[in-house]
């Protein structure tokens, strides 16, 4: 979707808009009197410094206070598996569509977000990449995360079977080269063949590749980590089941340091135990809570197009029409939050790091993101006692504007 220099096409005006919505002004601000979430951990009648953009050490003299006291600021949630939101696909929607859909997640919490695709016809998908690349290179998304069509058959979910194929090298290059530099994520089904290898081209290209929608026994892959695969595509759902004499995928990915696992805490994808089973064998730092948002979230129930497939929603539950297989999740990182330190009684540092610290790091963006540190983007949320959202902020400026006290 180039346009000629010079001109004002429909990426850049729709983003152009939204930035002007949000720009920064004003003198330094403060948010004091909170419970700081930070690496070291939780800092009681803490501070946070913003100045323009950035997150600062020094407070200056004629500084804007807000007292946030009773409520934690914790740092902006980064979601590396998000399909949608808004009543919006990033698959299929419009440039406009898919700003919705970031706006959406933002207003949760989500400041930085990578878009995922589903599985479509290989021209499609390119195409996709390339509208998906224009929003990257104007800061909207974080980057690309093409989940299929290079996943198995036998754990194909939500994804259409008549579309998939094997990880052909070739093929897997194609939608990198059409990212243009924006591909960070391809999810594989690993055993097929081509698999080893798109892992091997993945790697070499600074891509992550990321094992899911597979079929693998455990030492296939142990082998595709060997070859350089480093993520979990939604550890425990579209795999095998942990078996005590075929310990499939999920031992693997469980064990291996080199692995951070996804994991979509909805209640619905997870039972309580699995998910304490992934933070006790993997450990605070290698989780990465994800959406797997499709249009749905944060809009509400009906019926939606996941690809070409028809999804419906009920009591906030994303199936298939056809099968009734779950069909990604209506979850925000919100709630994610939410349920990690009410329900699964995660302490909340360990929840921070799930949301934000270890996806940045998992990115290369933890320079800039993933933390309430000086010199980092003033990424942030403020979270009452209830851990319900009061305010997000995105570099620096307001999303959602806390209550004035």
């Amino acid at each position: 979707m180039a346009t000629p220099q010079g001109a004002r096409g429909p990426v850049e005006s729709a983003a152009s808009a939204a930035r002007a919505r949000q720009a920064p002004s004003g003198p330094q601000l403060v948010l004091k009197g909170a419970r700081v979430v930070l690496p070291a951990g939780v800092v009681d009648a803490g501070q946070v410094i913003v100045e323009g953009t950035r997150i600062t050490g020094t407070a200056q003299e004629n500084a804007h206070v807000i007292d946030v006291s009773d409520h934690y600021v914790v740092p902006g949630f980064v979601d590396i598996h998000n399909h949608g939101g808004g009543g919006a696909s990033f698959t299929s929607g419009t440039v406009d569509e898919v700003l919705t859909g970031i706006e959406t997640h933002r207003l949760h919490g989500t400041t930085t977000l990578v878009a995922s695709t589903v599985t479509g016809d290989m021209d499609f998908l390119a195409q996709r990449a390339g509208l998906l690349s224009e929003l990257a290179e104007q800061g909207d998304i974080a980057g690309i995360h093409f989940e299929g069509p290079f996943i198995s058959p036998c754990r194909k979910g939500a994804h259409s079977e008549e579309l998939l194929r094997h990880p052909d090298p070739a093929d897997v290059r194609k939608l990198i080269d059409a990212a243009r530099g924006h591909a960070k994520m391809v999810t594989l089904a690993t055993e097929l063949p081509g698999g080893i290898d798109s892992v091997r081209l993945l790697a070499e290209h600074g891509v992550i590749a990321a094992v899911g929608h597979t079929d693998a026994t455990y030492e296939q892959t142990v082998e595709a980590i060997d070859a350089g695969a480093t993520v979990a595509t939604h550890l425990f759902n579209a795999m095998p089941a942990l078996g005590h004499r075929a310990p499939g995928p999920i031992a693997a990915l469980l064990e291996d340091e080199r692995v951070t696992v996804e994991l979509i805490n909805d209640g619905t994808h997870l039972h309580p135990a699995a998910l304490e089973l992934a933070f006790h064998h993997a450990g605070a730092d290698r989780v990465a809570f994800i959406t797997d948002a499709m249009d749905a979230a944060g809009f509400g129930d009906g019926r939606y197009m996941l690809g070409p497939l028809e999804v419906e929603v009920q009591d906030g539950v994303a199936r298939l029409v056809e099968g009734g297989s779950i069909a990604g999740s209506t979850l925000t990182l919100d709630r994610a939050f939410k349920r990690a330190v009410t329900v699964d009684r995660l302490p909340v540092e360990d929840a921070v790091a799930a949301l934000s610290a270890n996806p940045a790091r998992l990115l290369g963006m933890s320079d800039t993101i993933g933390s309430l540190e000086p010199g980092k983007y003033a990424d942030l949320v403020v979270l009452d006692a209830d851990f319900d959202v009061k305010g997000v902020m995105r570099r620096g400026a307001w999303v959602v504007e806390p209550p004035v006290r």
